[in-house]
């Protein structure tokens, strides 16, 4: 472990302009790469009527994408950590054009596949980046700045929805793939030639009482060997599967349900329920990681994931015992991505504050492989609904969040004061032992 001290180094200062810069920068990467996961689910059925090789086959592209877009993050961070955030994020920005050219001339389920793994290694090296990235330049404001990075990957998918569903119905979801695979990957490419890390490792300036910041940085060797990571990561888990399960099979459950042709109409708009539904989850899940993020830099973290967690719990059941109305499909969905994208925002500033932000970027990837592990249950959904309905899969989603909730609070908060407190002391103990042998020794 390191200590991070508070010396001044030439170079950009903390609080400058630039690093705003670098955020907005971030934010508008991070837009490029969401539809690559939320706009997956409008091409499902397309590919299942061209194809018919069942839903259950097509999702596995899903999980294999989301699989290697997290699993491989401390990989590509290490890569950022050696070479800088540029590079790899240019990196990434081709890769994701490749995933997309792939899928719209993928005539089997194995370069479907082979085109999902293109597309998460190029999102992961894009996502790992741009939050570390975040965390790095903003050790005041983790849970802001990495809530509005994590922004741009909700919200960005609710800006082109409505553009790739009208491309799929008038040229066809394989057009629709090319076109928007092209256009994503070069932006993503352009703004990496523009991206820097800060210049010197910025340190915590005070203490909050509510908030819990250490003062050492831990490396991730030293973060994989202490529990209350693999406590994080677990509600990481039970959250994120609940999320994907609902991102990935918000079309199908519609369509079951059917309502997906339904017109609703809110404050002067009227939409099909799920286009005005998918739209609308972009917007509240976009909005939802900065407010969620700022809130937890203001009433602490854990105390966060209780609300954030609850109230997923809550929509999830309404969505059980009312989803086949139209509004309240559309309600309910936004409501629960409004507060489902807040784990991705509030892990990484939670991950940043425990462990140090040295090794922020790596640290954080780490932690970020959890909705990887939790993509493993989303072709699990496909096949529970098939046996026993989406009621099913619906009680899971509640179960998971409610316990995440509980364990937040009152699991997670203490064990995590307790390894700073604890490491802290020992630190300190073992300079004064130091300094003490060192003056007996002159």
């Amino acid at each position: 472990m390191v200590s991070t001290t508070d010396a001044t180094a030439p170079g950009i200062a903390p609080h400058s302009g630039f690093r705003w810069l670098q955020l907005v920068i971030g934010i508008v990467c991070m837009a490029m790469i969401a539809n690559l996961q939320y706009g997956w689910t409008l091409f499902v059925d397309p590919i299942d009527a061209k194809y018919h090789w069942g839903r259950a086959a097509i999702q596995l592209a899903f999980t294999l994408f989301v699989v290697t877009e997290t699993w491989l993050v401390p990989i590509e961070a290490w890569f950022v950590d050696k070479y800088g955030p540029s590079i790899v994020v240019m990196f990434g920005g081709v890769m994701i054009a490749i995933a997309w050219i792939l899928n719209s001339y993928a005539d089997s389920l194995a370069v479907l596949y082979a085109a999902a793994i293109v597309g998460g290694i190029g999102a992961g090296a894009v996502y790992g980046t741009c939050v570390g990235n975040a965390l790095k330049w903003f050790p005041d404001r983790r849970g802001l700045a990495a809530g509005a990075t994590a922004a741009g990957f909700g919200a960005g998918a609710a800006i082109t929805v409505v553009p790739i569903a009208q491309m799929i119905t008038a040229s066809g979801y394989q057009q629709a793939f090319l076109a928007f695979g092209i256009g994503q990957g070069l932006i993503v490419f352009v703004l990496a030639f523009f991206m820097r890390k800060p210049p010197y490792a910025m340190p915590v300036k005070k203490r909050q009482l509510n908030l819990p910041q250490t003062r050492i940085d831990f490396t991730p060797p030293q973060v994989l060997r202490s529990p209350i990571f693999w406590v994080m990561y677990l509600v990481f888990v039970m959250v994120a599967a609940g999320g994907l399960m609902v991102a990935a099979q918000i079309a199908p459950i519609a369509a079951d349900f059917k309502i997906a042709n339904e017109p609703v109409g809110i404050l002067g708009f009227q939409m099909a329920a799920l286009t005005f539904a998918i739209s609308l989850d972009r917007i509240f899940d976009g909005f939802g990681r900065p407010l969620f993020g700022w809130v937890s830099d203001n009433i602490g973290r854990e105390h966060t994931m209780f609300i954030a967690f609850g109230t997923a719990a809550a929509m999830v059941l309404l969505l059980s015992a009312y989803g086949h109305n139209p509004m309240v499909f559309v309600l309910a969905t936004a409501v629960y991505f409004g507060v489902f994208g807040e784990i991705y925002s509030l892990f990484p500033a939670t991950c940043g504050d425990t462990f140090g932000v040295k090794y922020a970027t790596t640290n954080n990837g780490m932690l970020y492989t959890a909705k990887g592990t939790a993509s493993l249950l989303v072709p699990l959904a496909s096949l529970v609904a098939a046996s026993y309905g989406w009621q099913s899969v619906f009680v899971i989603a509640v179960a998971l969040n409610a316990t995440a909730a509980l364990m937040a609070l009152f699991v997670i908060k203490p064990l995590r004061r307790a390894f700073i407190l604890g490491n802290e002391a020992a630190a300190e103990e073992a300079a004064a032992g130091s300094a003490e042998t060192g003056a007996k020794t002159a």
